[in-house]
Parts: structure tokens; C-alpha cells; sequence
């Protein structure tokens, strides 16, 4: 009886031994994860990109060249200053109206990104605020004069006239999704909801067009567009 206590007396004292080692090394494996994973840090720099829609449409829409340089800088976890930098010429050549639209803009705001990541992507999905700012001039070529009365057959005037220093405001809502499909290298899909806030309209002509506005509506202050970009980050330094 005294010999099998002894013998599960030192039994014990082994197990006890084992399981001491096995939670140590557990501890040992779960600081090797923590340090790991604290090693994984979000890049923060300068994304610079161009958009692709804008360069597509200038390829094979007929009347219509443009393109636009994108680019935004991280400044905190899920915020970042963005801005977008273009120049546009829209023709319009219809039964009533020949005119040319063509001129710059510039937009500026950020962007809040709603994606949580896994570690060590850089995936967004974001919503932001733009104001919106365009110089500008039209062209009036050629215009078709209305009238109501029939004995007098409507008539086509060809008097080109310039409208120079034209400028126009407007705040935008965008929403959209970025994707690293290689290092560094990021696509983007967006849409955007405009507000006008002021135009220059030259005499007896309305704006039909707003370069980085787009097309304009006489019973709407609202537009809409959309991006397809591509860009790429260029880091500066990890947090």
C-alpha cells in the first residue's frame, strides 16, 4: 500500500510538471501571435490616380474629350482628404442648337472609409463630400429661332457668339468601392450626387453643360455622375 502511494505520488507530480509546460508554451505561442499581429501596420501616403471613364469616353463618345487626375492622403484610420482635378470639352450639335462647351475644374473634401479590414488589406468602402468648382466658357454656334406663329417659317441664324470667364459651384455626394488588386495598385468604382450652388449664365443662353458638373437640368439644381479609376499608393509611412 505505501509503494502505491509513492508510485501515484510521483504520477502526480509529473502531470502537474506537464501540464505547467504545455500552459507555458501556450503563453509563449499567444505573445508570438500578439507580436505578429502588431507587427502588421496601415499604410498611410499619397494615392494618385487618373480616371478611366473619362478617358473611355473621350476614345468613343462622339463631341466629347476629357480627363481627370484623382488623388487622396490618409490622416487617420478611416479618413482621408481627397481631391479630383479635370478639364472637359462637350459638343452639342442638335436640330435647334449648336454650341461647345469646354473648360476646368477642381473638387476637394474626403473620403470615410466603412470597411473593416482584414489584417493587412486595404480594401474601402467609402462615402465622402466634395465642393465643386469650374472656369468655363460657351460657344453659341448656330441656334434655331422660336416662334408660335406659322406664316413665318422658323429660322436657323449661324452667328457664333464667345462667353469667356464663366464659373460654376456645387457640393457633391459620392459613394463608392476600392480594391488593391496588386500592391500598391488600387481600382475604384464611384457615383456621385451633385447640388449646384451657383453658374455665370451667359446672355439670352442657358448652360447645358458644366465642366466636372456635367450635363445641367432648367427644373433641377441636381446632376449625377460617375468614376472608374485607377490609381496608385505611394507610401510614406506605416501606423
Amino acid at each position: 500500500m505505501k509503494t502505491k502511494h509513492i508510485l501515484l505520488f510521483y504520477i502526480s507530480i509529473f502531470c502537474a510538471s506537464f501540464t505547467i509546460l504545455a500552459q507555458e508554451n501556450t503563453n509563449s505561442n499567444d505573445s508570438t501571435a500578439v507580436d505578429t499581429i502588431s507587427a502588421i501596420n496601415n499604410k498611410y501616403g499619397l494615392r494618385v490616380g487618373a480616371d478611366l471613364s473619362k478617358l473611355a469616353r473621350s476614345a468613343f463618345e462622339k463631341g466629347y474629350s476629357g480627363f481627370e487626375v484623382v488623388g487622396d492622403f490618409r490622416i487617420s484610420d478611416k479618413f482621408y482628404v481627397a481631391a479630383e482635378i479635370g478639364n472637359e470639352k462637350k459638343e452639342r450639335f442638335e436640330e435647334n442648337l449648336n454650341s461647345i462647351t469646354s473648360g476646368s475644374y477642381a473638387k476637394i473634401g474626403f473620403d470615410y472609409n466603412a470597411y473593416n479590414n482584414w489584417l493587412g488589406m486595404e480594401n474601402a468602402i467609402f462615402g465622402g463630400l466634395r465642393y465643386g468648382f469650374s472656369t468655363f466658357k460657351q460657344e453659341l454656334l448656330a441656334y434655331q429661332i422660336y416662334t408660335t406663329t406659322p406664316t413665318f417659317p422658323t429660322t436657323f441664324k449661324n452667328e457664333p457668339v464667345e462667353y469667356k470667364g464663366l464659373t460654376g459651384h456645387w457640393v457633391e455626394l459620392i459613394v463608392g468601392v476600392k480594391t488593391e488588386v496588386l500592391n500598391n495598385l488600387y481600382l475604384s468604382f464611384n457615383l456621385q450626387l451633385k447640388r449646384k450652388i451657383s453658374e455665370d449664365k451667359p446672355d439670352n443662353f442657358g448652360n447645358l453643360y458644366i465642366p466636372g458638373f456635367n450635363r445641367t437640368y432648367d427644373y433641377s439644381e441636381f446632376g449625377v455622375g460617375y468614376g472608374y479609376t485607377i490609381s496608385y499608393l505611394i507610401p510614406i509611412f506605416k501606423k
